[in-house]
């Protein structure tokens, strides 16, 4: 099971930062990603982070991603993978 911190994406559509509909950054063990969408079924809360201004909504459950759609869907248990685009 991993930790995730959930953020919304402000500086989305700035170079490297996504396109203006990735608006949302989510932190798996301290890696990034950005996503379009959210589907999440395991309790959440929130918390400040470390610089104390921002908050973050956390998990704790296991990603799969869906490329379709750019979702992070988080789970209390490990899903079937969903295939990479070909």
């Amino acid at each position: 099971m991993n930790k995730y911190q959930i953020r919304f994406n402000k500086s989305r559509g700035q170079e490297g930062r996504g396109s203006m509909d990735h608006v949302w950054r989510v932190f798996e063990n301290g890696r990034e990603l950005l996503f379009k969408n959210l589907d999440i079924t395991v309790p959440v809360k929130s918390e400040k982070d470390a610089n104390g201004q921002d908050y973050n909504i956390i998990c704790q459950g296991y990603l799969t991603i869906d490329r379709d759609t750019s979702t992070a869907v988080i789970t209390a248990k490990v899903k079937k993978k969903i295939p990479e685009p070909a």
